[in-house]
């Protein structure tokens, strides 16, 4: 099997013929590669390359693009900050008042040089890869987390605490905005669309927000994904023990969660009929352990999956750029000897 066949197989329940790696490495793909952040989210061919070479370099099955949290936000008029040698992060606020979503709606996402940067690095990686390798387009954030960067998350705290009704304008607004970008997503070829949703999760609000407020407008985008022929996964940070089932509940294909989410209470709700990515913890383990921890919780996660196939190697988060290569080694070399 190749790397487009063992990630295709565990998601759909059969096994693989090894465990399938797809590494949310972005930032350590940047530093690798020798460019900064600002020339890979300026410069789609540069990119793509940092993909490719990071890919090959480690032998890993598939892709995971992605750039930042920021992009959609910008794009519908959040003030972003553009730092040289980190991803791009959004500051201030694109309406005051929950009384302006209609101001929004002057903004077309498809317009947004950022945004038509990603989308050809997806088609650039796309087709060096072909069917060698699975692509998965990340597209920014859900939501929830997208309404929260617009009002800015202390102003998006307190506004849920008010009148319901400009609330759902504002997360149908989102929703439009995301699903927009999981269709050009998804048009570019890829293999998976996946989003974003962390600040949904229980260190936000509560698990009946989530329920709420959230979880309605995720099946949406999910349903717009799975219209476009697609599957899906769902990221979420921090520990979600409190949400998974409402998680499950979206109808995610996957889920790709974090480390303090509990492993156990992950195998028993999503072992027989959904896929798992992760979850070691990228910065504690996987940049900052040593080689030996890393191949301590790679077997661990290993073990406990043993008699399942659905589940991918990976971090819970993004991997941050300073990770040692013989780290990254460690982990690709465990699962694959596994």
């Amino acid at each position: 099997m190749n790397g487009y066949q063992r990630i295709k197989a565990a998601l759909e329940g059969r096994w693989p013929d090894q465990r399938p790696i797809m590494l949310h490495n972005f930032m350590l793909a940047v530093k690798e590669a020798g460019i900064t952040q600002k020339i890979f989210r300026e410069n789609p061919g540069k990119a793509a390359n940092a993909f490719i070479e990071s890919t090959e370099k480690y032998d890993l099955d598939g892709v995971l693009i992605d750039f930042d949290t920021a992009t959609l936000a910008g794009a519908v008029g959040v003030p972003v900050d553009f730092p040289e040698h980190e991803p791009a992060r959004y500051h201030g606020v694109a309406i005051k008042s929950l009384d302006d979503v209609e101001k929004l709606k002057k903004y077309d996402i498809e317009q947004d040089e950022r945004v038509q940067i990603w989308l050809e690095t997806c088609r650039l990686v796309k087709r060096y890869f072909g069917d060698e390798k699975y692509i998965r387009g990340n597209c920014d954030q859900a939501p929830f987390s997208l309404a929260s960067s617009i009002r800015g998350t202390q102003d998006w705290m307190m506004d849920l605490m008010g009148p319901e009704e400009p609330v759902m304008q504002l997360l149908e607004f989102a929703t439009q905005v995301t699903s927009k970008f999981v269709k050009l997503v998804a048009g570019t070829g890829v293999d998976m669309v996946s989003n974003g949703d962390s600040t949904a999760g229980p260190e936000m609000i509560s698990p009946d927000m989530y329920r709420h407020f959230a979880l309605p407008f995720e099946k949406k985008v999910i349903q717009t994904a799975h219209d476009t022929g697609l599957p899906y996964v769902l990221h979420i940070c921090g520990n979600t023990n409190s949400i998974l089932d409402a998680m499950i509940e979206s109808g995610t294909d996957g889920l790709e969660l974090d480390y303090l989410t509990d492993i156990h209470k992950i195998y028993d709700m999503c072992a027989q009929k959904h896929l798992f990515i992760g979850n070691i913890d990228p910065s504690g383990i996987i940049a900052l352990g040593s080689a030996r921890d890393v191949k301590e919780k790679c077997l661990e996660l290993l073990e406990i999956y043993k008699d399942s196939p659905r589940f991918i190697m990976n971090a819970g988060c993004a991997i941050p750029a300073e990770t040692p290569e013989e780290n990254i080694r460690t982990l690709v070399d465990t699962t694959r000897n596994f």
